[in-house]
């Protein structure tokens, strides 16, 4: 009999009148704006502009519920599509099922598209980014213990996880397995932004850290989970996602350190003369130059260079004249 035990709520939809507020949507939100939020600080710690990381976001956000929707029903298809099945319940993202690989990879599409909108490029956006998305992880992993999904093996420890019976479950205390990987998020956030400041990581290194790093956590505690996925030889399929996503996110990490050292001096263009435009200010074109130059009040023309132009121009009006003279006394003794 287990003693103390962390236990699940009654019902994942509390209802404001006719408004139902779903603690699943509920977590995803408020992750989403500590990311935002704690990106935005970073962003202009880093030379950047208030409101930019917003701004791409809105491109982000909606590209990586697609993409973590899209990988969930593409590889639990079995869910939405099987004998007995509704295929619209693929559409009720509500009732959970995000995949973090989807989301982060069609994420990163939509960013890359607000980035190229705003002129900036991706890997810093990225880097400010990185240690706020796994915060929002940490906050989106409660909607599961809020709709009692996605917990692991029978277990009778303290803090094991009281699930009731339902749909699809048994009863029983199992281990937390949301409760383990946010947790490992909180640490992974931790360590990106003490690697950042100790090491000014840069051009899409820290974030190559975070997913590397939230890759060795979602290893074990997936291999922990009793929920119906695919298999290859013998292995969960989101195992063998997080070691080949962890490959190359180490090798992304080495190769960009050795081809692009050094942090980003610029992250974002600034024509009104914030901090971003500093470096191109330092050095005027020579046009500006010279536009100086001739705006100085004290400058005075070289008299000794144009006076042989001056001296030319003058002989050239004389014949000129003469020439008109000339002409004009023949003709008045043709007409005498």
């Amino acid at each position: 009999m287990t003693l103390a035990y962390i236990p699940s709520p009654s019902t994942g939809v509390i209802h404001l009148g006719p408004i139902p507020l779903r603690g699943y949507a509920f977590c995803i939100i408020i992750g989403v704006f500590v990311a935002v939020w704690l990106g935005n600080k970073r962003w202009i710690a880093r030379g950047g502009k208030p409101g930019t990381v917003a701004d791409i976001a809105v491109w982000a956000v909606p590209f990586g519920l697609v993409g973590g929707r899209l990988y969930h029903v593409i590889t639990d298809y079995q869910l939405y599509f099987g004998e007995g099945r509704d295929w619209v319940d693929a559409f009720k993202i509500w009732e959970g099922g995000l995949g973090i690989w989807g989301a982060i990879a069609l994420g990163a599409v939509g960013a890359w598209i607000g980035c190229r909108l705003r002129g900036i490029p991706l890997p810093a956006w990225a880097d400010a980014l990185a240690p706020g998305i796994a915060i929002a992880q940490a906050f989106g992993r409660w909607g599961n213990w809020f709709n009692q999904e996605l917990y692991g093996r029978a277990t009778d420890l303290p803090w094991a996880l009281k699930i009731s019976e339902g749909p699809n479950r048994v009863a029983g205390t199992y281990h937390p397995t949301f409760l383990y990987e946010s947790l490992w998020c909180l640490g992974v956030a931790a360590l990106v932004i003490w690697a950042d400041r100790r090491f000014r990581l840069g051009h899409g290194r820290a974030f190559a850290l975070y997913v590397a790093a939230y890759c060795l956590g979602r290893g074990w505690i997936e291999y922990m989970r009793v929920d119906e996925a695919h298999h290859i030889f013998g292995v969960r399929l989101n195992v063998w996602t997080a070691i080949v996503v962890f490959i190359a996110a180490v090798v992304y990490f080495v190769l960009s350190a050795k081809l692009r050292p050094g942090r980003e001096e610029v992250v974002e263009p600034d024509t009104s003369g914030g901090p971003g435009a500093v470096a191109a200010a330092d050095k005027p074109e020579a046009g500006e130059a010279d536009a100086k130059a001739d705006a100085k009040p004290d400058a005075k023309p070289d008299l000794t260079k144009a006076a042989p132009a001056d001296r030319k121009g003058a002989e050239g009006a004389a014949k000129a004249d003469l020439t008109k003279a000339a002409d004009g006394a023949a003709n008045g003794a043709d007409k005498s």
